[in-house]
């Protein structure tokens, strides 16, 4: 698998190349924004990290650019260690982020837990589910709107289609977590509110006032079929 480091301090970029070709992945690297957004539009690789400082342009910048054109995972490495950073970063899009400094060990085992979540998202196999402007085909993993693709995550699809698989039942953040991400430590129930989000920002005529994607206050989600 090959995997895209983006980081503007060499020595940090080369301690990360070598850790990561000593796992057996295929590294290439990027010192600079435009760089970073050149290089994965070439190399296609299969995921990201991606530092929040970086020359011209942030880190959550080239993140929402990258996030737009495809759904290869993100990781962010930031140096910053507020909620609010954290946040932000899964917010536009990113996969997980870690914090600087970090153990190759932790970084490692997140990598290996974001690939691990994108393979499974993407063999999948079912029916064709509908609801109003809304289909989602499991067999081919496409989802549109009034016939208009939606470019959707892997666990954005998966949420969705978990939802969309039992309408109007309603599931705990903690339960959607366990269901759609599996048992991973790394996880934390913020991710399962960010993904709504995301997906309302997608899929709803109007997000503040959701038809599809509705919160059970003091419960969790459900999708009204």
């Amino acid at each position: 698998m090959k995997i895209m480091v983006v980081d503007d301090e060499q020595p940090l970029l080369d301690a990360l190349q070598y850790a990561l070709e000593r796992e057996g992945f295929e590294v290439v690297t990027a010192t600079d924004s435009e760089e970073a957004l050149q290089l994965c539009s070439d190399q296609n690789p299969d995921l990201v990290l991606l530092d929040v400082m970086l020359p011209t342009r942030t880190g959550f910048e080239v993140c929402q650019i990258l996030r737009k054109r495809s759904s290869v995972p993100i990781i962010m490495l930031t140096a910053k260690g507020a909620e609010v950073d954290r946040v932000v970063g899964l917010e536009i899009g990113a996969d997980d982020y870690v914090t600087k400094p970090f153990s190759m060990r932790e970084l490692m085992a997140r990598i290996k837990s974001v690939l691990r979540r994108a393979s499974a998202g993407a063999v999948v196999t079912g029916p064709v589910l509908k609801s109003g402007d809304l289909t989602l085909d499991v067999n081919r993993y496409e989802a549109r709107l009034r016939d208009e693709p939606l470019s959707l995550s892997p666990k954005e699809f998966e949420l969705l289609r978990f939802l969309m698989e039992h309408p109007g039942q309603v599931f705990s953040r903690q339960t959607l977590l366990d269901r759609v991400w599996g048992e991973d430590r790394y996880i934390e129930e913020r991710t399962v509110d960010v993904h709504i989000h995301w997906l309302r920002e997608k899929i709803e005529p109007d997000p503040r006032k959701p038809k599809y994607l509705l919160t059970v206050r003091g419960v969790g989600y459900k999708f009204r079929g």
